[in-house]
């Protein structure tokens, strides 16, 4: 491998887009690049459970003569891409990290996987994800746990656990995940990248997630320039969605340049009721002071409301029963033990409970959507805690339950269906990576962006050069 060859697969989308243009580079070698880099890392990640080599060859060629003609599809044509496996894709098997499913390929493209195609960007193949997308981390009975490239005896958290690790190695440059209730912020706060959840209905997704209601599909790159890249693709609409919306930005990335003057954000270290890890809070802190020496008017103070934790579990775990109640006795024995507990679990709840669930639902966000009148972002830490071992849904001796206590800042914004992004913010003394939210009233995406853009411009994240960088220190 030649050191080009390892530059292009270090770069982002602008840079090689760049390259394109002036043929010093093409599509088939920034591809070649983030294939060989696949080759290097997965084995110690398992970010990737289908690779599609053949075909992204192939797009990579039909990209390259595009550039040579002077006629792309698009400013991502050629930009190596991976999609999760929730995620149909034509000529792609979709496994859903599950036994229960088959290895026949997709006969359609979901909405995500048409708008890239149709954009020129060359899809490498698929990441990893729990069985389901139902929890948030990532391991499943078919294909194992997906490791954190910082430290792979470490989760790197989920559902999106494997296109963010794939993101943190720059194993491919564009990655889509989806976020029910944290899928995306989450691994990214834990690998040390950023995740974009965008309003909901403004990234469409079909077939439908089993709770639709919650579920945005979004992008996890190492910069907002990218995500604003990706989401000027996929953030488009598609009549299959049936809770699809329009209105989408022109162009997501329009006030990346700006500044943070005039923003007001509501800097909220635990929300009122989370515990915060020390060093957490210490960087988000710190990340605090740091917007507010870029510009922008940080006043700390909750937003008000308790924990919809309860809330959140009637909708979520409601899903798992419909995933239970959807396999045949053969079938149920093979789902992960965690999602049939919680299957059983909403098995006790009446429907009226689950009607109230939605009438508080509506409280909250009201509450959220009154809040942002008066502040124009809300900051909070993504996760209170630092990655914890493999194979496990909460930290081993924790003495919690299930996911949702361990992850208290990230489902209130998919209940209210708000945009909120994860933003690299340092690293314990461990060398973990932390991150900080920052969320938006609805339909305020682009101002969100502008606000991360702002801070990794003045603040760059860094990356792992290889899986376990500390062993190379």
């Amino acid at each position: 491998m030649s050191a080009r060859d390892d530059d292009l697969g270090t770069m982002d989308a602008g840079k090689l887009i760049d390259l394109f243009k002036s043929g010093d580079a093409s599509p088939l070698e920034a591809t070649r690049a983030a294939l060989d880099r696949i080759d290097r890392f997965n084995d110690d990640v398992n970010a990737y459970v289908y690779i599609d080599r053949e075909g992204a060859e192939d797009a990579a060629r039909a990209s390259a003569r595009r550039w040579g003609q002077g006629k792309p599809l698009s400013p991502i044509d050629g930009v190596p891409t991976s999609l999760k496996d929730l995620t149909e894709a034509k000529g792609m098997p979709v496994r859903n990290g599950s036994l229960t499913t088959g290895t026949g390929k997709a006969d359609n493209d979901a909405p995500p996987a048409r708008m890239l195609r149709e954009a020129g960007a060359v899809i490498l193949g698929k990441t990893n994800t729990p069985e389901f997308g139902w929890k948030a981390v990532t391991d499943n009975r078919l294909f194992g746990a997906t490791c954190n490239p910082w430290d792979t005896r470490l989760t790197p958290g989920g559902s999106s656990g494997g296109a963010a690790a794939a993101a943190a190695l720059n194993m491919g440059v564009l990655h889509q995940g989806g976020d029910s209730g944290g899928s995306i912020r989450i691994p990214a706060a834990f690998t040390g990248v950023f995740g974009f959840k965008p309003t909901f209905g403004w990234t469409p997704q079909w077939p439908p997630a089993k709770m639709p209601t919650l579920s945005h599909i979004g992008p996890l790159t190492r910069h907002p320039r990218d995500a604003a890249r990706m989401l000027n693709v996929i953030g488009r609409y598609d009549y299959r969605d049936p809770y699809a919306t329009r209105g989408q930005p022109e162009d997501w990335g329009v006030d990346l340049e700006d500044d943070l003057r005039g923003l007001r954000i509501a800097y909220s270290p635990d929300l009122g009721y989370a515990d915060v890890d020390e060093q957490i809070a210490a960087r988000v802190k710190e990340a605090a002071s740091k917007l507010e020496e870029l510009g922008a008017e940080v006043v700390e103070i909750n937003p008000g409301f308790e924990s919809p934790i309860d809330i959140f579990r009637k909708l979520w775990f409601t899903a798992s029963l419909q995933v239970w109640d959807s396999c045949d006795n053969k079938e149920r024995e093979l789902l992960d033990p965690g999602l049939v507990a919680n299957a059983k679990h909403a098995q006790n709840w009446s429907a009226l409970e689950l009607f109230n669930a939605f009438s508080e639902r509506a409280e909250l966000t009201l509450a959220l959507e009154k809040f942002n009148q008066d502040y124009h972002l809300l900051m909070t830490p993504t996760v209170p805690l630092q990655p914890f071992e493999v194979n496990h849904e909460v930290p081993p001796g924790s003495g919690m339950r299930d996911w949702e206590e361990w992850a208290p800042f990230s489902y209130p914004f998919n209940l209210s269906q708000q945009p909120a992004a994860s933003v690299p913010c340092g690293f314990t003394d461990c060398g973990l990576p932390v991150g900080f939210q920052l969320a938006g009233g609805k339909f305020d995406d682009v101002r969100v962006l502008r606000a991360a853009n702002a801070y990794m411009a003045a603040y760059p994240a860094r990356f792992p050069t290889v899986p376990n960088p500390a062993e190379y220190g």
